[in-house]
């Protein structure tokens, strides 16, 4: 059965945690949905370990419209939520509106993810008023990260806590239905949880969370480039991978790939009235 909205609020009232981890294949979206994953963020960290951007501020619309559609075909029961990238919202409504929809037009997602608090009110706002769901993002948001002056945890004073639990009523007041908290205190991610009637998503947000969400290449250990605090790797994909491209390679060089029981065969006699 298809997760939605509904899921989130019906986790959140009866505190039942909420799993969600990124994709942004085909392939991969369908075995995150074949495990019981709640819900699939195809994130703009497809800039990252993707495309290989040093940031996400160069992903476009038509790359997370073209990664969302790949997700949301492998996707049966899981919730497909799309990031929005950066400038596709922050411009004007009216570019908010067009291109959320055309994230769930022609991406297909379930819904949206945007990055800001007080400052996209507007914006949540008017996308959920045409009926498409919006996902919040507080703290660590990547998009700002020139601002921030890299990443770092977010909330640690008395007046930038207090706006993080400003802005965390303020997008469930704009019609939010989930928020995703990233690189926040533990207690303070508990306090924000405890005041809003609305799903709280942690990433580096600590236990107290209504849900969790990992990039799954972190998770597997399949990307190395830097690895969060709040990453723990479930399995080191990564060094099984590439031992096997690399059994590949050598039992190609030597002769061994393809063996017999990876050939197809043929008639002799048709061989021989080709010469």
């Amino acid at each position: 059965m298809k997760k939605t909205v509904s899921t989130f609020q019906n986790a959140k009232e009866n505190h039942e945690k909420i799993t969600m981890l990124t994709a942004y294949d085909y392939s991969t979206a369908k075995l995150v949905d074949e495990a019981g994953i709640d819900s699939i963020l195809v994130g703009d960290s497809l800039g990252n370990v993707i495309l290989g951007y040093d940031d996400t501020l160069s992903v476009t619309m038509e790359d997370m419209i073209h990664h969302t559609a790949a997700v949301a075909r492998g996707a049966k029961e899981a919730m497909v939520v799309a990031d929005m990238p950066f400038m596709s919202y922050q411009a004007s409504i009216y570019d908010a509106v067009i291109n959320a929809g055309r994230l769930v037009k022609e991406g297909h997602a379930n819904a949206v993810k945007l990055e800001g608090g007080k400052s996209a009110c507007l914006q949540i706002k008017a996308i959920t008023e045409v009926g498409i769901p919006v996902m919040a993002h507080l703290g660590l948001t990547p998009q700002s990260i020139n601002a921030f002056g890299g990443f770092k945890v977010q909330g640690k004073s008395e007046d930038a806590a207090k706006k993080l639990l400003d802005d965390a009523m303020a997008v469930q007041a704009a019609g939010a239905f989930a928020v995703v908290l990233e690189c926040v205190p533990e207690k303070l991610a508990a306090l924000i949880t405890e005041k809003l009637d609305i799903a709280t998503i942690g990433i580096g947000a600590g236990r107290e969370c209504d849900g969790q969400v990992l990039v799954y290449q972190d998770m597997l250990g399949m990307f190395n480039d830097y690895v969060p605090k709040f990453v723990k790797q479930f399995a080191g994909v990564g060094e099984v991978m590439k031992k096997a491209f690399s059994d590949y390679a050598r039992e190609v060089r030597e002769g061994t790939f393809p063996a017999q029981e990876h050939t197809y065969k043929i008639e002799d006699e048709i061989i021989e009235k080709l010469y």
